[in-house]
C-alpha cells in the first residue's frame, strides 16, 4: 500500500478503526504480505494523539510529507484562569504551539501542552542548566544547592503585541510548518473582537483551515465581578482606538459597557457630555477584571478625566443604570483578605492546599519553601522499628504528622508489606489531617484528641495510662521528625509507657528565597504570614529574617505560637482547631474584624521602580 504523494487527511478515529480492523483480521495481513505489527511502520503513520497529525511517508523513496494542521482561535476569557471553558482547557492542553496576546495571564498560558510529554532534549537542557547553576552557586560560596527551577513543559509559546493580521498570518504559517495544530490565544471571546475578526479573515484568505473556541467576553463578565447588575438589556462596545458613532452610543440603552484604555477615558467623557449625557452619570472603571488584582473605581462622567489611579492594561468602563447599586452586589472585592499578600512558608509539596484556601478568601499567596523533607541519615532505626511492628514489640504507634505517616508507609511497602502489618497494634494520631492520611491506607486510628486540642499536649491528655496487669506490651513507637519537641515523649513516659523515639524523616532548611522576597518580608511587603509548624517559624527567620511589625502573624497551634514568640514575633491569630483550613479561616475572620473596627495595619509602602540604566 503506497500513497502517491497526494495529501491525505485522516481523523484520529478513522485511522484507529483501520488499524483495529487490520489487527483483528490476520488473514488480511497474510494476503497483503504485511505483518500486523508492522503496519504503522510500513505506511509511516507515527502519532495522531494530542491534536497533531504528524507525518505520512511512503515506503517507496522514503519521502515524508507533513499533513496540514489548522489554526484554532481560543478565547482566554477575561483573565481569571478559572473562567476558561472546558473545551479551551482541552485544546490548550493537547497543543504544543501557541501564539498569544501579551495580556493573557500566566495562569492561562500554564494550560498549554500539559497533556503532551516533554521532549527529552528539553529535559536534558533543563538538567544541564540546573547543574550549571549549582556549580556557579558553589563557586560563590553557597553551602546549599539552589532551589530547582520549575520543570520545562512541551509548550512553545510566542507572545505578540499590536501585531497586524498579516504579521499573525506569517507567524501562524511558520508554526504550521512544524506540523500539527497552532493555537491563537486571545483575550475575551474571539468573535467579539474586531481585531481578532480581522485575523480570522486573514487566516481564511490565506487558505488555512481554522476553528474557534469561544471564551467569556470582558463586557459580559467583568461588571459581574465588580458587582454591577447589567440586567437583561445593556450596550457594549470597544472604544479603544475605534471610530464610533457617538450619537448612537449616547442614545443606546443603558448601562453602557465600554472596553477601553487609560488614554480613552477623557475622550469618553468629552464625547458623551457633548451629547447631553448628564455629568453626574455614575461611572465605574475596572482594571485587571476577574483577577485577584481587580480594582474598581467609582466616579461620575464629569470627573472621569480626573481619575487618579494606576490603570494599566485593558479597562472595562460601565456607565449609567445599575452602577449606583454596585455596593449592594459587590462580592469579589469584598472578601476578607482581598488583595492581601500572604506569605506561605511551607514545604513546596504541602503549600497548595493553603494557597487555595487563601485564594478563596481573595488573598494573593506567596509560597516560600522553608523546609524540605528528607529521609533520615541512618535508616537502620526505622528498619528496626518496622520489624518491631511486625513482631508485635509495640502496643501503640503514635503518628504526629502526614510526613510521619508517609515515612512509615514507605518503609512498610519497601519491605513488601501492607496494612496487615499493623494487626494487633493500636494507632494514635495527633490530628484530623494525620488521621485522614492513615485512613487512606485502609487503617483506622483508635485514638484522636478533641478537635480543639489537636496537638502534642492534647494527645497526651487523652492517652491511656500504662497498667502492667492490663497491657501485654508497654512500649510505644513514636516515628517523627528529627527536630520534634519533647512534649510527647515526656508525657507518655509520665503515663508509664516506654517510648521508642525514632527519626522517621528530617526537615532540612531550604535555600533562601530571592532578594526581592527577603526585602518584602523585612519591610512589610506582606500583609500576613501563616505558620503551620515550629520548624517553619525557625527556618523562615533563619533564611529570610523576621517579618515586619505591620505583618499579621497567624500560627496553627500553641507550640508553633510559642516558637514564634520565643523568636520575638507578635502572634495575632491562632485557631481553636489546629488544621490548615481553620488557620486560614481564622486569619480571614481576624482581618474582617479589624476592618470593621477601622484598625487594619497601615497600607504597604509602594515599592519604588528602579530607573532603567
Amino acid at each position: 500500500m503506497v500513497f502517491d504523494g497526494a495529501r491525505w487527511s485522516f481523523s484520529r478515529q478513522v485511522l484507529e478503526k483501520i488499524l483495529m480492523t487490520i489487527a483483528h483480521k490476520p488473514e488480511t495481513a497474510e494476503t497483503t504480505g504485511i505483518e500486523t505489527n508492522q503496519v504503522s511502520e510500513t505506511i509511516g503513520v507515527e502519532s495522531l494523539t494530542h491534536g497533531n497529525l504528524r507525518s505520512v511517508s511512503s515506503t517507496e523513496g522514503q519521502t515524508e510529507e507533513l499533513l496540514p494542521g489548522k489554526v484554532i482561535f481560543v478565547g482566554a476569557g477575561p483573565g481569571n484562569p478559572d473562567l476558561l471553558t472546558v473545551r479551551a482547557r482541552e485544546v490548550l492542553g493537547n497543543t504544543v504551539r501557541t501564539i498569544t496576546d501579551e495580556q493573557v495571564l500566566e495562569g492561562v498560558r500554564a494550560f498549554v501542552a500539559t497533556e503532551i510529554p516533554v521532549p527529552e532534549d528539553k529535559l536534558q537542557a533543563a538538567e544541564d542548566e540546573y547543574e550549571r547553576i549549582c556549580i556557579e552557586a558553589k563557586e560563590n560560596g553557597a553551602r546549599r544547592k539552589p532551589a530547582r527551577p520549575a520543570p520545562p513543559t512541551a509548550a512553545e509559546i510566542t507572545e505578540v503585541a499590536d501585531a497586524t493580521p498579516a504579521q499573525i498570518v506569517e507567524l501562524v504559517q511558520e508554526a504550521l510548518a512544524h506540523g500539527g495544530d497552532v493555537i491563537r490565544l486571545v483575550t475575551g471571546n474571539p468573535l467579539s473582537s474586531d481585531t481578532t475578526l480581522a485575523e480570522i479573515s486573514a487566516v481564511s484568505e490565506a487558505g488555512m483551515e481554522f476553528q474557534v473556541v469561544p471564551g467569556m467576553s470582558l463586557p459580559a463578565t467583568v461588571p459581574a465581578f465588580a458587582g454591577i447588575a447589567l440586567g437583561s438589556t445593556y450596550t457594549e462596545t470597544d472604544v479603544n482606538g475605534q471610530d464610533l458613532d457617538w450619537d448612537q452610543l449616547a442614545s443606546a440603552p443603558q448601562p453602557l459597557v465600554l472596553q477601553a484604555r487609560m488614554q480613552d477615558l477623557s475622550r469618553i467623557a468629552e464625547e458623551l457630555k457633548a451629547r447631553n449625557m448628564p455629568a453626574d452619570t455614575p461611572v465605574s472603571v475596572t482594571a485587571n477584571g476577574t483577577t485577584r488584582l481587580q480594582r474598581t473605581y467609582d466616579t461620575t462622567l464629569g470627573l472621569l478625566h480626573k481619575l487618579d489611579a494606576e490603570l494599566n492594561g485593558p479597562l472595562v468602563v460601565t456607565l449609567g443604570k445599575g452602577v449606583d447599586d454596585r455596593s449592594k452586589y459587590s462580592w469579589w472585592e469584598n472578601r476578607a483578605l482581598y488583595g492581601w499578600r500572604v506569605l506561605v512558608p511551607r514545604a513546596k509539596e504541602q503549600a497548595a492546599s493553603m494557597s487555595e484556601r487563601l485564594s478563596s478568601h481573595g488573598a494573593i499567596p506567596q509560597e516560600v519553601p522553608t523546609i524540605s523533607v528528607e529521609p533520615p541519615r541512618n535508616p537502620a532505626q526505622m528498619e528496626r522499628a518496622i520489624k518491631g511492628i511486625v513482631e508485635g514489640r509495640y502496643q501503640w504507634v503514635v503518628l504526629t504528622s502526614v510526613n510521619a505517616v508517609k515515612a512509615v508507609w514507605e518503609k512498610i511497602t519497601e519491605f513488601g508489606l501492607d496494612s496487615r502489618s499493623f494487626a494487633g497494634v493500636r494507632i494514635a494520631a495527633v490530628g484530623e489531617k494525620t488521621a485522614a492520611e492513615i485512613r487512606a491506607l485502609g487503617i483506622t486510628p483508635e485514638l484522636l484528641p478533641a478537635r480543639t486540642r489537636q496537638n502534642a499536649q492534647g494527645l497526651v491528655d487523652v492517652f491511656p495510662e500504662y497498667f502492667e496487669e492490663l497491657d501485654p506490651v508497654g512500649r510505644v513507637l513514636l516515628p517523627r521528625a528529627d527536630i520534634a519537641t519533647d512534649v510527647l515523649v515526656d508525657g507518655l513516659t509520665n503515663l508509664g509507657w516506654e517510648v521508642e523515639d525514632v527519626v522517621a524523616y528530617r526537615t532540612v532548611r531550604a535555600a533562601p528565597p530571592s532578594a526581592d522576597i527577603r526585602d518584602m518580608i523585612k519591610t512589610g511587603g506582606f500583609d500576613a504570614v501563616a505558620f503551620t509548624s515550629s520548624s517553619t517559624v525557625k527556618n523562615l527567620v533563619g533564611i529570610a529574617g523576621k517579618p515586619h511589625q505591620r505583618t499579621i502573624v497567624a500560627c496553627i497551634g500553641p507550640m508553633t505560637a510559642a516558637t514564634a514568640e520565643e523568636l520575638g514575633l507578635r502572634v495575632d491569630v491562632m485557631p481553636e482547631i489546629a488544621e490548615v483550613p481553620e488557620l486560614i479561616d481564622a486569619l480571614a475572620e481576624h482581618v474582617a474584624d479589624l476592618r470593621a473596627k477601622g484598625e487594619l495595619p497601615p497600607p504597604r509602602k509602594k515599592r519604588r521602580r528602579r530607573k532603567a540604566s
